[in-house]
């Protein structure tokens, strides 16, 4: 109990305190504590030199089999892949997954039973690779996963690397730079990695194209600069002559409130919608994503308008006005727009959608339908899908079909986004979707590789129907 200890005796001491990462821990004492941090390794070389780090002599020698030792260090290598592919964000797994220690010692728990189950001459018993592959990837670190592709991808790793040829006398090659060490002694294992392993893995080796490192690295650098934001002090001076940080914000106030696009008026919106026939679903689609770009636009207004009266010393300085002044200081998107909106690199390119969603709702109340539809530029780009299908589903509902049965069917058209002159006789045509991690080959109609250090490409126009 450190309340009742005695202080003369706890002079001496030392307090240990370990705690998960959160934003609730005091600052004060941290202030006055000494950090120690356990960070996980980086890199596949670093990751096998840890696992390794647990391996004794006695586990290399467990088993008499050639097949021991090469499986002991695949099931080591595919737990440090598994580990470093999170860092590649919705790349490197759809969901990203707490694999740990313990799925390794399972694993290895498992090779030693069946090992132990066939014995050590290969000529009475053979290793069942199916058994080995099953019970790795979809038992022991499938256990974990959710995602039907991220099964799928596992299962896909397991069955390249846990296979007899991991076992034969030609060295085998998880990827180029990547081999399995034909050594019996644990000191020889260690060398191989330390020494044969590049210590900057390349996408590759996970089975990602080369753009991935660039985005991890993108993301690595917009938290560094982030972080270095978030500590900088907040309070500066005039004294030099330039303007202080609260003018500078009044003034991107100002600036934000000229462009900003005026509030729909409801009787203007109900009269608009009864000219479009509101009884349509993409049409009550319509008037449902004015309501909720509504909200956005007086939030913004509101927030701007106090923020410009609190510098003035009208009202009081809320904590939300505060961190909205921080946060458009730094040209960031305040907390409390992001909870009502979409996420955005950045205040300017967040601000510019905002008009240009409010230009294509506006345009859409005002005068008709679009040609073609800013997909990107809807909150719940779901209900506009559905909404077609709904449509399509009324204007067949004399040939019976029904929504249950029918299906959603994309064709993505040779022509570009400025191309459509007109709408298409059955359904819309989207743009605004963008590949990430792959390319269109507009010549053969499908996906392909993309080039080197282009991160993300624009897909055509796309006709949205449905089909029974």
């Amino acid at each position: 109990d450190v309340g009742s200890a005695d202080p003369s005796e706890a002079s001496e001491g030392r307090l240990y305190l370990t705690s998960e990462p959160t934003k609730g821990f005091p600052v004060g004492l941290l202030q006055l504590s000494i950090k120690l941090t356990n960070e996980p390794p980086q890199g596949i070389q670093a990751g096998l030199k840890r696992t390794y780090t647990w391996l004794t002599q006695d586990t290399l020698e467990s088993f008499r089999r050639p097949e021991w030792r090469p499986l002991l260090y695949t099931v080591s290598f595919l737990h440090s892949v598994v580990q470093e592919r999170r860092r590649f964000g919705a790349l490197g797994w759809c969901i990203p997954y707490e694999f740990n220690q313990g799925d390794w010692a399972a694993s290895v728990q498992f090779l030693q039973n069946h090992l132990t189950t066939v014995g050590d001459d290969p000529r009475k018993a053979a290793i069942s690779w199916e058994t080995v592959r099953y019970m790795v990837a979809e038992i022991q670190y499938g256990g974990r996963i959710t995602d039907d592709k991220d099964r799928v991808l596992l299962s896909t790793m397991a069955e390249v690397w846990l296979t007899p040829a991991i076992a034969s006398s030609q060295p085998f090659a998880f990827s180029p730079g990547y081999t399995i060490p034909q050594a019996e002694d644990l000191a020889q294992h260690r060398r191989h990695i330390e020494t044969t392993l590049p210590p900057v893995d390349s996408p590759e080796v996970f089975g990602l194209h080369p753009n991935a490192d660039i985005t991890y690295r993108t993301k690595q650098s917009q938290l560094i600069l982030g972080t270095i934001l978030d500590v900088q002090p907040r309070q500066t001076s005039a004294s030099s002559g330039g303007i202080t940080r609260e003018e500078a914000v009044v003034k991107y106030a100002e600036e934000l409130l000229r462009k900003l696009p005026p509030d729909w008026r409801p009787d203007l919106v109900r009269e608009g919608m009864r000219k479009l026939n509101d009884k349509l679903p993409l049409n009550i689609f319509c008037a449902q994503e004015i309501d909720r770009l509504q909200v956005v636009i007086t939030l913004i207004r509101n927030t701007l308008n106090d923020l410009k009266l609190a510098v003035a010393g009208t009202i009081i300085m809320s904590v939300n006005l505060q961190e909205a002044l921080d946060y458009l200081y730094d040209s960031r998107l305040p907390p409390s727009w992001l909870k009502v909106s979409w996420p955005s690199p950045n205040m300017g390119l967040w601000f510019a959608d905002v008009v240009r969603r409010h230009e294509q709702l506006n345009s859409w109340l005002l005068h008709d339908r679009p040609v073609k539809y800013w997909l990107a530029g809807f909150f719940n780009p779901q209900g506009f899908l559905t909404s077609v299908r709904q449509e399509i589903t009324r204007a067949h509902s004399g040939e019976g079909w029904s929504l249950d049965n029918v299906e959603t069917r994309t064709e993505v058209m040779r022509a570009e986004r400025a191309d459509p002159d007109r709408a298409p006789a059955e359904g819309v045509y989207i743009y605004g979707l963008f590949l990430e991690g792959c390319s269109w080959d507009r010549g053969r109609q499908k996906l392909k590789e993309s080039a080197p250090k282009e991160m993300v490409r624009e897909l055509p126009v796309l006709h949205v129907s449905a089909q029974e």
